[in-house]
């Protein structure tokens, strides 16, 4: 999708909905990378908890498909003594990513709970956005 077609969402109003987001009590955040580094950092920073990232690669910056299914690309380290995680990643379109992470934690916490800042996920920061957006750190 050309940049200009992109919804352009700003950073203080992604700031200034996160602040006013009750998260759930969690003991880490799990970042799914790579779109979801930053909303991950930003989460972990709010709620004071250790921050991990999962390394799935799925689509192009073009938001399109570069694997059949979403691929864990690299060795990783996830949180040992942690019962409840917050996963997290940008955009939650198909459901994919998640899917795979699950596959990839679901047997190691008690409680996983998923924020995305859009798309589905059952933390959504912005519900009413439908089509592609432009980040700010992109």
């Amino acid at each position: 999708m050309p940049e200009s077609k992109k919804v352009p969402v700003a950073f203080e109003e992604i700031s200034k909905r996160l602040k006013n987001t009750e998260l759930p009590e969690v003991d880490a955040v799990i970042g799914i990378q790579t779109g979801g580094r930053i909303p991950a950092v930003l989460c972990a920073y709010q709620l004071g908890v250790p921050l991990y990232m999962l390394p799935i690669h799925f689509r192009d910056p073009e938001n399109q498909p570069e694997h059949e299914v979403p691929v864990v690309f690299d060795d990783y380290k996830l949180p040992e003594d942690a019962s409840k995680v917050l996963l997290v990643d940008d955009v939650s379109v198909t459901g994919k990513t998640f899917e795979k992470a699950l596959e990839v934690i679901a047997s190691r916490y008690e409680s996983i709970t998923t924020f995305v800042l859009k798309g589905k996920g059952d933390y959504v920061l912005f519900p009413e956005i439908k089509p592609c957006v432009r980040w700010p750190w992109l």
